[in-house]
């Protein structure tokens, strides 16, 4: 059988721990070590792995998402194997953490070695009425995989000031300080939200990446009282 498909799209010979089969899956190779990943992330994998849940990482962490609905649902990968990791084909990217740290999205994050150290922090600056308040921050050296709805930008904060939708500020240099900005009137021509817009305000010097959307639309669910096949599948 012959196809580009099989030219183009083979199992990638990096040598690398975690490295990219392609901008929209990362291949982590495990011998006998571990990786933290997002739960439903696999996609596949080779050898002989174990998943385990791992939940949020210790009490205060768990009481910290219970309250502020931010984090990552983790599980470890353990074994010798090869893990193919996804998450709805976004695009992928790796950050090497070498002693200094960043704040990431909760929902951007795919996968970290676990020689990082990491918690959920409340942005600062920002209030729980402005919505994604809570982020994570990661610290130490290793590697963290984040993904991007579309190709993303990096803004270097320290140029002029630089302002990022929430949902849009993926993520930054944990150095950085940020402020919340309201914009009122402005919700028609500024993200999706009512009323008044809230945009975060960085300042010092260091990265924001910014992706290309505020992320996917979850469509309206509209219980009708209409019959004929609703019930548990409407």
């Amino acid at each position: 059988m012959r196809s580009d498909l099989f030219g183009n799209n083979l199992e990638t010979t990096s040598g690398e721990t975690l490295a990219l089969q392609n901008p929209r899956m990362l291949k982590a190779r495990l011998d006998g070590s571990e990786l933290l990943a997002r739960q439903g992330a696999m996609v596949a994998y080779q050898g002989s792995v174990e998943f385990a849940y791992e939940g949020a990482g210790g009490v205060g962490r768990f009481l910290k998402k219970a309250l502020t609905g931010e984090g990552v649902p983790l599980m470890r990968c353990r074994g010798t194997g090869d893990v193919f990791l996804a998450q709805d084909a976004n695009e992928l990217h790796i950050l090497d953490l070498d002693g200094d740290g960043v704040t990431v999205n909760g929902a951007n994050v795919l996968a970290f070695e676990p020689t990082l150290t990491w918690d959920i922090r409340r942005v600062e600056g920002a209030s729980a009425l402005s919505g994604g308040a809570f982020n994570m921050v990661f610290s130490g050296t290793g590697r963290l995989v984040v993904s991007a709805f579309g190709t993303p930008v990096v803004l270097n904060t320290g140029e002029a000031p630089t302002y990022a939708d929430l949902q849009s500020a993926i993520a930054w240099s944990a150095s950085l300080q940020t402020r919340l900005v309201r914009t009122a009137g402005a919700s028609a021509l500024i993200g999706r939200g009512s009323g008044e817009a809230f945009q975060l305000a960085f300042s010092g010097q260091g990265f924001l990446v910014v992706q290309a959307s505020e992320g996917p639309v979850v469509p309206t669910h509209s219980h009708g009282s209409s019959g004929g096949g609703g019930g548990m599948f409407g």
